[in-house]
């Protein structure tokens, strides 16, 4: 819980991110990121998210540490 707490703090300081950002999430088995959301609210546990494939809103929220504001590769013709 000290973690979370930690977190949620750092976040507050910078504000978050926003509503409406496209984002990456990290894959809770094997720890790498995938693209493809966006933030639709924040909460004090963290993220909802929606799938931009298909607009849907999946039904968990999303730690703090395991949401970044989308990268994209450079240099890479599928991105």
């Amino acid at each position: 819980m000290h973690t979370t707490m930690t977190a949620v703090a750092e976040h507050e300081g910078t504000g978050g991110i926003a509503t409406g950002t496209r984002v990456d999430v990290r894959d809770r088995f094997l720890g790498s990121w995938t693209h493809g959301f966006e933030v639709v609210e924040r909460t004090l546990e963290g993220y909802k998210l929606r799938r931009v494939s298909d607009g849907s809103v999946l039904p968990t929220v999303f730690a703090l540490d395991d949401v970044r504001e989308e990268r994209k590769r450079r240099g890479l013709w599928w991105y």
